[in-house]
């Protein structure tokens, strides 16, 4: 069996590893105060082109997204995302269990715009009741999105603004974060983020490392004490330096991008090939997640080779899968799916 579910089924890049092996014996301090995690973070400043930025390190997108999320608001202040936003629709309520209500809006393509949130906060506001409703405090994006989407640089100055002009902060999960940057197309870049963003994260789980996200605040004002919450919420690793060793080899030498542009080059291999058969997508994509819509019959023969994620069921005869591709994914493979796509639609 040949797996496309996810883009974390392998271990990491071997040059993480290989830090990992040749730092294994040294003794540093722990809980993140190592000078592996303060040489990573010092990587990411410079990348994001701000040396004032507060740099920490957590080990899971989930918990990453509920720790920000609760440093950021106090008890009656709410999370405002796509309706297919992560922490909407993949994390338990993970958010909502801190006691923070997730506020969703419409969308088709993962993505939301300034227009909505500016809706969303004017609606607050203008409610007679709005003392007895959840406040739209702070605005939740993916980059790229749950649908493989990614956000133009004049859609993010646009959210920013709108966020700013409304009072709230915006927080861009970058769980996928290397595959978005180096997409066909992408105009935004880290220091972008840094400048846009009060928050956000450079997320290696999903893009090589074994575990480990970097969480980057431009706004102060919400990374104080923020190490309290992470403790608290028991994000706190006693090991820590091992997410700090990671990220260094992930930053050095443009390692990060490189694995970006490799799953994104095999994921256009899988698109071009369904639309030379004729296939349509669910969304237009550019990053490592292809969403196919093919027939039933057809995916009951390509299952017996090749994993895959099921996405939603279109009509009576068709469903939308998915196809990701990661830093780890072989040419032989997917050349492996694309033929058999092709042998299959015959």
């Amino acid at each position: 069996m040949i797996y496309f579910n996810n883009d974390y089924s392998e271990g990491c890049h071997p040059a993480v590893l290989r830090k990992l092996v040749n730092t294994n014996l040294e003794q540093t301090p722990g809980y993140g105060m190592d000078h592996y995690c303060a040489e990573a973070a010092a990587h990411i400043r410079r990348l994001c082109e701000n040396d004032a930025l507060d740099v920490h390190f957590l080990v899971g997108g989930t918990q990453t997204n509920l720790v920000v999320i609760d440093a950021a608001l106090r008890p009656h202040q709410a999370a405002l995302g796509a309706v297919s936003a992560h922490i909407n629709v993949h994390e338990t309520g993970a958010v909502e269990a801190t006691g923070h209500k997730v506020l969703s809006v419409s969308s088709d393509d993962g993505k939301i715009t300034a227009q909505q949130i500016t809706e969303a906060a004017v609606s607050h506001r203008s409610d007679e009741a709005f003392e007895h409703i959840s406040q739209p405090k702070m605005v939740y994006i993916s980059n790229p999105t749950e649908l493989g989407t990614i956000y133009t640089l004049q859609e993010l100055e646009e959210i920013s603004a709108a966020c700013r002009d409304n009072g709230m902060y915006l927080f861009l999960d970058g769980a996928r974060l290397g595959y978005g940057l180096t997409a066909q197309g992408n105009d935004v870049t880290l220091a972008d983020l840094a400048r846009l963003c009060d928050v956000f994260y450079i997320g290696g789980t999903k893009v090589g490392a074994l575990f480990g996200e970097a969480v980057v605040f431009s706004n102060h004002a919400i990374s104080e004490d923020f190490r309290y919450l992470m403790k608290q919420h028991g994000g706190m690793l006693a090991k820590g330096r091992l997410l700090g060793v990671q990220f260094c080899a992930l930053m050095e030498n443009g390692l990060y991008f490189e694995m970006g542009k490799h799953a994104n080059r095999l994921a256009d291999q899988i698109r071009d090939t369904l639309k030379s058969l004729g296939y349509s997508l669910l969304v237009p994509g550019v990053t490592n997640q292809v969403f196919a819509i093919l027939p039933d019959a057809l995916l009951e023969e390509l299952a017996k080779r090749f994993s895959f994620t099921e996405q939603c069921r279109v009509n009576d005869r068709h469903r939308a899968v998915r196809f990701c591709t990661s830093w780890a994914s072989t040419q032989a493979n997917v050349d492996a799916l694309c033929d058999e796509l092709v042998r299959l639609s015959k």
